[in-house]
């Protein structure tokens, strides 16, 4: 009787052991798997075009360690012959779990973006919060040029939609899955940040970032290449899944206010014979639409600032007070008026529900939606209330 649980014991072990050392866990084999952290895409002549940037580790010390990176571009009718020839082309297996940023590039955002996003969608292994945005020209360009402040450009972009970068109110990030539900919801309108490169100044590439590119049409990176800076400052206006419009910086930063997102944000604005800048501490905006007698929506933004420079010089007592004066707090509330009145223009002349009207008549009303949806964007009046107080 001894011996039987000496014998469950030896069994039970047996079947830990080859539990353990018959299962990878999800481990992935870097030699066989291509670990995608960005995508670009555009639009060809036939079919689409599709780079995926694939992190290569740079070294395996503490001075050569890092994340340098490849480009490998491929062509192919779908979304998936592109990876699929990925595949063919490198032998490795991509994968998507880690990818965070979809780069459109400007034609291809020109037409329906769900005839290749829609891949992205399906893909199980594809993060809801992979970031999404547009690009000016290429995306192909975008993704394999050399960033000036990091080892990859997909990283240096990140970095735009950081929370610091939201509460400035300067971008507007937008995940794979939020553009996805305003797509196909009541709206079908949404919005993108809209991405630039610029080169630096008197900077080159001295090879520690994009390692270069393969396939066809890449762009060979290393020494000698010019390293970039990149904004996303602008926003891209969708409407049915195609760009229609673009929101200037200034706009963007009024379209931030709205969202209530802005906490140390910068507005300038005149003050007498020059101009002022205020920083935005506390921000609460808001749309609504009333559908009693003719539609009317309002625009609402509050916000509570301090005094953050003046474009002349101030006595040592008027450098400390942080109070705005009378003359500025209307100035500002007069330029945040005209702006919201210019940011509504902008979307009603685009067709883009940025105000998302529709869901909100969606949701209170079936049957009014029925009524004015077709009509609602060209009918409806807005109203615009700004309030602005300073600080104590």
């Amino acid at each position: 009787m001894r011996t039987v649980p000496m014998k469950l014991y030896v069994i039970l072990a047996a079947v830990v052991l080859f539990t353990f050392f018959s299962n990878d866990f999800g481990l992935v084999d870097i030699q066989k798997t291509a670990i995608i952290l960005a995508v670009g895409l555009d639009k060809q002549e036939n079919g689409f075009s599709v780079t995926a940037q694939i992190a290569v580790p740079k070294g395996t010390d503490r001075t050569t360690g890092g994340t340098s990176s490849v480009e490998i571009e491929a062509e192919g009718d779908t979304v998936s012959a592109c990876i699929a020839n990925i595949y063919a082309k490198t032998g490795w297996v991509p994968k998507f779990v880690f990818c965070d940023l979809i780069v459109i590039g400007a034609e291809a955002a020109k037409e329906d973006v769900f005839s290749y996003l829609n891949y992205f969608t399906r893909n199980k292994y594809m993060n809801d919060s992979c970031m999404l945005a547009v690009c000016e020209g290429k995306a192909q360009e975008l993704v394999s040029s050399a960033s000036a402040i990091d080892d990859a450009s997909s990283l240096a972009i990140g970095k735009l939609f950081s929370d610091a970068s939201v509460g400035s109110g300067r971008v507007m990030p937008v995940t794979l899955k939020d553009f996805s539900i305003a797509y196909y919801g009541a709206s079908g309108s949404g919005y993108l940040p809209f991405v630039r490169a610029k080169t630096q100044e008197g900077s080159q590439s001295s090879g520690s970032g994009s390692s270069g590119s393969s396939g066809s049409g890449g762009q060979s990176g290393g020494a000698g290449t010019n390293e970039k800076v990149y904004t996303a400052d602008e926003t891209a206006l969708f409407s049915g899944g195609k760009m229609v419009g673009l929101l200037p910086e200034e706009l963007t930063f009024v379209f931030s206010l709205l969202h209530g997102q802005v906490k140390s944000g910068n507005l300038d604005a005149p003050e007498g014979n020059a101009d002022s800048t205020i920083t935005v501490l506390k921000d609460k905006g808001g749309v609504s639409l009333s559908m009693k007698g003719a539609p009317k929506a309002t625009l609402s933004v509050e916000i509570t600032a301090r005094l953050c420079c003046k474009s002349v010089s101030s006595d040592v007592e008027g450098t400390a007070k942080e109070e705005i004066s009378k003359e500025l707090l209307e100035s500002v509330g007069t330029v945040l008026k005209e702006r919201l009145s210019a940011l509504w223009d902008l979307a009603k002349e685009s067709g883009c529900d940025l105000f998302g009207l529709k869901k909100s008549l969606f949701r209170s009303s079936l049957k009014k939606y029925a009524e004015w949806k077709d009509s609602l964007l060209g009918t409806v009046s807005p109203e615009f209330r700004v309030k602005v107080t300073s600080v104590n």
